[in-house]
């Protein structure tokens, strides 16, 4: 299904799958009466939870992207995320607010396997990404966000869009259900940039932990103040750390394990994750949880990673089958320590 939001007639649209009905009765909520618009929570970073957002409010963050990418009326863009979450509603309010013809795809990990066509712009998370690699050369913008774009995925991305030659752009997003999607971008193709740039009349700073403070008054009237720890640079940049409540204490020396997953997966494909266990002489000891199975290959090339610090290497190395994820494709390291027993 196609919708011409410079053309629509809520009234002729026919849902043929589910997907395509919740994306309609979010369109006809949007046309209501009512000012606001609930939104749930992903409840990748605690527990899930709905409020209420000016719909005006997302218009100014639509407003802020469209610009940004350079969006213009009848440009296409093709929406592939649930519409329970941010990141799904506001892919169709960035087709209100600019009259894109917006394209449904429904949300699965592999949304470009019907793709044949071009678009202009579109949103996806790494994994399904790094499931339509093949594909990605058929859309002029894409942003990536849920979780971090790894520097594996980067390389293939990089390798793919050469050989197409393709003038696709990329970007790498920060944000959150608070702030309305994303607040700041960091373009990954063709440019490799290192440091996030937030949007137009987005103010940040550091509270007394180190942790990012947003102040976007056109978005949130409250400065919002994250458990992600920044390394700010001037007044519009900042790099990405880790989040506090992940922060591992091992032997009295802090470890971010966004860092070293990092680091990890330049060298290997499989999906891992860092964290501390209880230990009786650390504190925490740091382990290493790679999803598939160990190989020989795999193993080699742990053998050939540097860590800048002895106490980055792991105590030990686990293997599952599948890393436990939220519906935005982060990996859910609550379920995961449950899993594990720890």
């Amino acid at each position: 299904m196609l919708i011409d939001f410079k053309n629509l007639n809520i009234h002729q649209l026919k849902p043929q799958n589910q997907f395509e009905e919740k994306l309609l009765e979010l369109i006809r909520d949007w046309f209501s009466n009512s000012s606001i618009l609930s939104v749930q929570t992903s409840g990748s970073t605690g527990t899930p939870k709905v409020f209420d957002v000016e719909k005006q409010k997302m218009l100014n963050s639509a407003k802020m992207t469209c610009d940004f990418l350079d969006l213009k009326e009848n440009d296409s863009a093709l929406i592939c995320l649930p519409v329970e979450y941010i990141s799904g509603k506001m892919m169709v309010v960035r087709a209100i607010e600019r009259n894109l013809k917006l394209i449904f795809a429904e949300p699965s990990t592999t949304p470009l396997e019907d793709l044949e066509r071009e678009v202009d712009f579109c949103a996806m998370t790494p994994l399904q990404v790094e499931n339509s690699i093949d594909k990605i050369h058929l859309i002029k913008n894409l942003i990536i966000g849920g979780a971090a774009v790894s520097e594996n995925l980067k390389v293939k991305i990089a390798q793919t869009l050469k050989r197409s030659n393709s003038p696709t752009k990329i970007f790498e997003t920060y944000g959150m259900s608070e702030s309305l999607s994303h607040i700041a971008l960091k373009e990954i193709y063709p440019n490799s940039e290192k440091f996030f740039t937030v949007l137009d009349e987005v103010q940040i700073s550091l509270d007394e932990r180190g942790c990012l403070k947003i102040f976007a008054s056109k978005l949130n009237s409250e400065i919002l103040t994250t458990n992600d720890l920044v390394e700010v640079v001037g007044e519009k940049q900042f790099r990405f750390l880790g989040r506090i409540d992940n922060v591992i204490n091992s032997g009295g020396a802090k470890i971010f394990p966004e860092e070293l997953e990092a680091l990890v997966k330049r060298e290997i494909e499989n999906e891992v994750a860092f964290f501390g266990i209880p230990d009786e002489t650390l504190g925490q000891k740091l382990i290493l949880v790679i999803e598939g199975i160990s190989t020989p290959k795999i193993i080699h090339q742990l053998s050939l990673i540097i860590y800048s610090k002895s106490f980055h290497k792991p105590k030990e190395i686990i293997f599952v089958e599948k890393l436990p994820r939220t519906p935005n494709g982060k990996i859910d390291r609550i379920k995961l320590r449950k899993k594990l027993n720890y």
